[in-house]
């Protein structure tokens, strides 16, 4: 039944507001809400049955926190099937709480895994513009670089190196944006190595393990469960 299944979906979307660990599922799902099959009816099933598994799980803002954002990126380059574009998933955390996440299509194709991860930097980048700005006009001031944590080398070269070259035609706009951040000392891009990048839960299927490590890093934990 299609009805139930967008009723389902929704539900699950509006969870996603305060459950970064549900992105990349509900992301996947809403895909086929025009004509859902029976293998998405048991996919969203599966979403559910981890929800009962976990209904204490959520996102703890700790009263000391030193206030400093922390960007995270990465991109999942050609991972749609159907139409071979790329998926965006990147996560800002505030201390050590996550305030802002999302899992995303890119919209257009891209024609190689650096270009990729890059749109998805840029995308970072104004988020972490707009909520910079935020924090500034509640007096929370951010004089230092905010570090930008990203696993592509080849994406890191494009952002530090001066001189645009054919592999950034397609990008320009994020180039320049990007670069214009670094310039003025308001973005530090960081490497991170692959199996260390926390944004792996915004862009793919993981394991139970190493998605559970994850979700400690990110700050998210069991308030139901005793301490």
């Amino acid at each position: 039944d299609p009805a139930t299944y967008r009723r389902l979906v929704g539900r699950l979307i509006y969870l996603c507001f305060t459950r970064p660990d549900l992105a990349y599922s509900v992301q996947a799902l809403s895909q086929f809400m025009q004509n859902p099959r029976s293998e998405h009816w048991q996919a969203a099933l599966r979403v559910v049955r981890y929800l009962k598994g976990h209904p204490g799980q959520g996102i703890l803002l700790p009263r000391e926190n030193n206030l400093q954002l922390f960007g995270w990126c990465d991109s999942d380059w050609a991972s749609c099937p159907l139409t071979r574009k790329s998926l965006t998933g990147w996560f800002i955390q505030l201390g050590t709480s996550p305030i802002s996440w999302k899992t995303q299509k890119q919209q257009t194709v891209s024609a190689s895994s650096a270009e990729a991860e890059y749109r998805s930097m840029a995308k970072t980048t104004r988020e972490l513009k707009w909520i910079k700005d935020i924090l500034a006009s509640l007096h929370v001031p951010h004089p230092d670089p905010i570090r930008l944590y990203c696993d592509s080398q080849a994406a890191l070269h494009i952002a530090k190196n001066p001189v645009f070259h054919e592999r950034t035609k397609h990008i320009e706009v994020d180039c320049h944006l990007v670069r214009d951040e670094i310039i003025h000392k308001r973005l530090l891009p960081s490497y991170v190595p692959t199996h260390t990048q926390l944004a792996d839960l915004f862009t793919k299927a993981l394991g139970a393990k190493k998605f559970g490590a994850i979700l400690v890093k990110l700050g998210i934990q069991d308030l139901h469960a005793p301490t």
